[in-house]
């Protein structure tokens, strides 16, 4: 009988990649690196969606505004029985007076709601107090503005992209 003078070893050796110092602090840069990715990915994420719901409300402005012109320039079908009630009316009468102000006033309508304030209201006040109000509103109005001026600057050029896709529908 040979017997083998050598020695052999019995356990084996396992060579794992994630036990090798050098993978390792690779996979650590790698997955910071994905990380930051990631992070830039879902802010320019919420800056797109944010200009593309303003974009989104701009377009439901227009369709109101091409609904109203529509609706002033047809006349109504005579073959069509005539079953408008009462609150058919209303609905039609509170559009049309809705379509008929001007942004600016549709935006201080929607101020003088925020503050609780009816038009009734203000006119009821002093002068003093109707002067504070109305800087109020010239304010926050100018700080819309200003904000929609600010975004328009930091739309990126995908976003300009989805606009004129959105458009386009």
């Amino acid at each position: 009988m040979l017997v083998n003078a050598q020695k052999s070893s019995i356990v084996q050796q396992i060579q794992r990649p994630d036990m090798d110092p050098a993978m390792s602090a690779a996979s650590a840069l790698y997955s910071g690196q994905m990380q930051n990715v990631q992070n830039a990915a879902n802010i320019q994420g919420t800056a797109a969606t944010q200009h593309a719901s303003t974009t989104v409300a701009d377009n439901v402005d227009a369709a109101f505004a091409k609904t109203r012109v529509l609706l002033q320039t047809t006349d109504p079908v005579s073959s069509t029985p005539q079953t408008t009630t009462a609150t058919d009316s209303a609905a039609m009468t509170e559009f049309k007076e809705y379509m008929s102000k001007s942004p600016e006033q549709r935006m201080r309508d929607s101020i003088l709601k925020e503050l609780g304030i009816t038009e009734e209201d203000l006119a009821n006040m002093s002068p003093e107090k109707q002067l504070a109000i109305g800087k109020e509103i010239a304010q926050r109005i100018e700080d819309k503005m200003k904000m929609a001026e600010a975004e328009k600057a930091q739309t990126p050029a995908s976003a300009l992209a989805a606009e004129k896709t959105l458009a386009a529908i």
